[in-house]
């Protein structure tokens, strides 16, 4: 059990399949949300065993914090938290740059380029955070206890500090994942661009339902 104080920034399908899981694993869970309501019947729905609160709430509530909000509003979303909630926590960056433009035969578009990633632009902007990819590189219905007849999926992580990503390590395991720590931040340009491949079975034959997995001799 993880027992810890969990800060989600966000309302949408990402946010709810983690805070259940951090629920299921004696966590006090916060989601933070401009518009409450969004919430309401998704809480009443779980027993309104989940805190309600803004995005400042939320980031001062967390120990450890959950950005999981449309890439295009992280950075928003992460000014609206105050920077003084978040300086110093690990917050595990879920986003990914996926631009408000269609998929061109099943490829979505990136706002960003080859050699940058949201992740850096968030840690550039937001120096004092400890940010942490994770859980780009699947959809939501896996991201916790995933099931593949007793297979392990890999999560590739990355992040600069390295005690920010043994929690995340510590979280990923408990939800029956296998952790791949790709480097620093850097290695979002790598990790990010993985949310296209995953998602092309998807518009091509309607199949969401995969994961990956390295494997190594």
């Amino acid at each position: 059990m993880l027992n810890k104080k969990i800060g989600i920034l966000g309302s949408g399908a990402v946010a709810k399949a983690l805070a259940k899981g951090f629920l299921q694993n004696d966590c006090e869970v916060m989601l933070g949300t401009r518009d409450a309501s969004k919430l309401k019947d998704f809480n009443e729905q779980n027993g309104n065993k989940y805190k309600i609160g803004s995005f400042e709430q939320t980031a001062q509530f967390g120990e450890i914090i959950v950005l999981a909000v449309k890439g295009t509003v992280a950075k928003t979303v992460i000014e609206q938290s105050s920077i003084q909630n978040l300086n110093g926590k690990t917050v595990i960056d879920t986003t990914n740059p996926i631009a408000e433009l269609p998929p061109v035969n099943g490829v979505i578009q990136l706002f960003t380029g080859p050699n940058d990633s949201l992740m850096e632009q968030l840690q550039k902007n937001f120096s004092e955070i400890n940010f942490v990819k994770a859980f780009s590189c699947v959809g939501n219905a896996l991201m916790v206890n995933p099931d593949f007849s007793g297979l392990k999926p890999t999560m590739f992580i990355c992040g600069n500090n390295e005690a920010a990503k043994q929690s995340v390590t510590e979280i990923l395991t408990t939800f029956n994942w296998e952790t791949e720590d790709m480097g620093k931040v850097e290695s979002a340009r790598a990790i990010e661009p993985l949310v296209v491949l995953w998602c092309l079975p998807g518009f091509l034959r309607n199949q969401w339902t995969q994961a990956f997995k390295m494997l190594k001799k």
